[in-house]
């Protein structure tokens, strides 16, 4: 039998799954951190991995991961070589998101775990909306919640806003509210570490308003981000289309229905797709993607004889 990982490498967590003689094997290990050169980070993962699990022999790996850029499967397939793994797809995790979820079908994916991403395919081809990282994009992830919080709770304490019980939330962490912006800046885990706010956060929205504001708008900024993919890639007609919601985010009751309630604006009959699988599903799939899946050209292949 054949071999092979899927490795789906989260900005919080990097989740694995191997095929072995006797079913599947699964680990989790700390995510990337996106300000730092990835394949390093995909390597080391899996040889964490494969020490923990020497009876595992992989000929096969597959990798969706979060910041991924300018990076191919040719840049680790030399150092992965000498562990048997001799054949390598990659893809930005938007891609393995989708796969995942609707896997042939036309429609739309949003994933809003500690970033958020937006992928949709259609008639026109595909197109990617936000994904742009936790400084200037990743609208209604987790981090842009627990950050929106921790900004209103700060505001709060000055006295520039009314006041919220998201201040004594942070309180909680930070006993010196003034010196938690010293403290954050200087976490290396500082992304998910504000992300890890957003279940908080949500707890709150039934008795704070401020955090059921956050909540609402978080909702909003998804609902937008399904809308512009929908229009760019030509399902934004008056047949209702295919929208799969994954991530932690969409954990949220109040969140997923305010979700529901703005694509319902634009398509009264609207309800979301369940979707056919999880992104460790969806990173599987870039193994035996088919040539004239639309979004084959988005995999970076590389093998070695």
């Amino acid at each position: 039998m054949r071999h092979s990982i899927a490795l789906d490498a989260g900005q919080s967590t990097s989740k694995l799954r191997a095929t072995a003689d006797h079913g599947y094997v699964t680990a989790r290990y700390p995510g990337v951190l996106t300000d730092r050169p990835l394949p390093g980070q995909w390597v080391a993962t899996v040889k964490r991995f494969l020490s923990e699990h020497p009876d595992i022999a992989p000929s096969e790996l597959a990798i969706g991961s979060s910041g991924l850029a300018e990076e191919t499967a040719h840049d680790i397939i030399d150092e992965l070589a000498p562990l048997g793994i001799v054949r390598v797809a990659l893809a930005h995790d938007s891609i393995t998101c989708y796969l995942g979820s609707l896997g042939e079908q036309q429609g739309a994916m949003i994933a809003a775990g500690t970033g958020t991403i937006c992928l949709g395919v259609g008639p026109r081809g595909m197109a990617r909306v936000d994904g742009w990282g936790w400084i200037v994009g990743d609208a209604g992830s987790a981090f842009w919640i627990g950050r929106t919080a921790f900004e209103a709770a700060l505001r709060g304490y000055d006295g520039r806003r009314r006041l919220t019980a998201l201040t004594d939330l942070f309180a909680e962490d930070f006993p010196d509210l003034e010196k938690a912006y010293l403290a954050i800046q200087a976490d290396d885990n500082k992304v998910s570490r504000i992300a890890s706010y957003a279940s908080k956060v949500n707890a709150l929205a039934s008795t704070d308003r401020v955090a059921a504001n956050i909540i609402d708008k978080a909702a909003a900024h998804l609902s937008e981000a399904v809308q512009a993919a929908l229009r760019r890639v030509g399902l934004n007609g008056p047949e209702t289309p295919k929208v799969a919601a994954l991530g932690q985010v969409f954990e949220s009751d109040r969140l997923r229905n305010r979700f529901v309630d703005y694509l319902t604006l634009q398509w009264p009959s609207f309800a979301l797709t369940e979707p056919v699988g999880d992104i460790v599903d969806g990173t599987a799939a870039l193994l035996t993607l088919d040539g004239h899946h639309p979004l084959y050209d988005h995999v970076s292949f590389a093998e070695r004889g």
